[in-house]
């Protein structure tokens, strides 16, 4: 993997760290390839319950990096910034953005794109796309409106304003504000309960509630019975009443406990 993305595992949390310090971790060619392949990759790796994406050096990102004076057509550089929002959209295991310092931009939005975003109070955010003569990408489009509402996502794009933690966390765009200095062990205790949580279920949850967001009412409910079956089928459904009635921590693995039909 590129030392541009750095890739830690532990005990069923892989992080995932912008190796750019010098540029903010603003994200280049070869970053925004290697982000797309870690987060497929981290997809069809069962090891892996949940995903923290932060940023090396006291920044989380500062968007693209677009002062490399790349010749391709501007739909092919688009094109890197889609597989990677798509990939972390589909990702099915829980992903937290751990946010020190700036987040602008496609830095930003690739922060909202995670399902829990926590933030120091020195953190600044911008929606900066407008200062550079740009429209907004990387999915903010879609995502703002449904965070905040249709006024405040113009106010943030059109404006492109530097807003701070706090205010990020007023706006819902922020799950928790730490201390720089108590972050990295609150991240780590909210990736550890994900990671020992039910599998299975956790991703049918996130799967339900990302659909839920454009479903009506009555397709919400038809998805959730097509999905509560499946978490019947593994073992996990059943070790949960088992330790509750045994008053202990429930041991979650996601195995499917149907067995294989056989051919007589």
């Amino acid at each position: 993997m590129a030392d541009s993305l750095l890739i830690d595992d532990r005990a069923g949390v892989r992080t995932l760290t912008l190796n750019r310090p010098h540029r903010k971790n603003a994200i280049d060619v070869e970053l925004w390839h290697a982000l797309a392949g870690a987060l497929r990759a981290a997809d069809t790796d069962d090891t892996v319950r949940a995903v923290v994406l932060t940023g090396a050096g006291g920044a989380f990102c500062s968007g693209a990096d677009i002062g490399t004076g790349e010749a391709v057509h501007p739909r092919r550089k688009l094109q890197r910034l889609t597989d990677v929002a798509l990939a972390l959209h589909n990702l099915t295991v829980p992903t937290i953005a751990k946010v020190h310092g700036v987040a602008v931009g496609a830095g930003w939005n690739l922060a909202l794109g995670c399902d829990l975003v926590v933030a120091t109070p020195e953190s600044k955010f911008s929606q900066i796309f407008a200062k550079r003569g740009l429209s907004v990408d990387l999915g903010g489009s879609w995502l703002l409106p449904k965070l905040v509402g249709l006024q405040q996502a113009k106010r943030l794009v059109l404006l492109a304003d530097m807003i701070d933690a706090g205010e990020a966390h007023e706006l819902g765009l922020v799950t928790w504000v730490r201390a720089a200095d108590e972050i990295d062990d609150f991240v780590d205790a909210v990736a550890r309960r994900i990671a020992d949580g039910p599998p299975y279920a956790l991703a049918q949850s996130k799967a339900l509630l990302n659909d839920g967001a454009t479903a009506t009412f009555a397709e919400a409910l038809a998805n959730e019975s097509r999905a509560q079956p499946g978490n019947f089928a593994t073992t996990d459904s059943a070790e949960a009443y088992a330790a509750f009635a045994a008053k202990r921590d429930p041991s979650f693995t996601g195995t499917w406990a149907v067995p294989p039909v056989t051919k007589e």
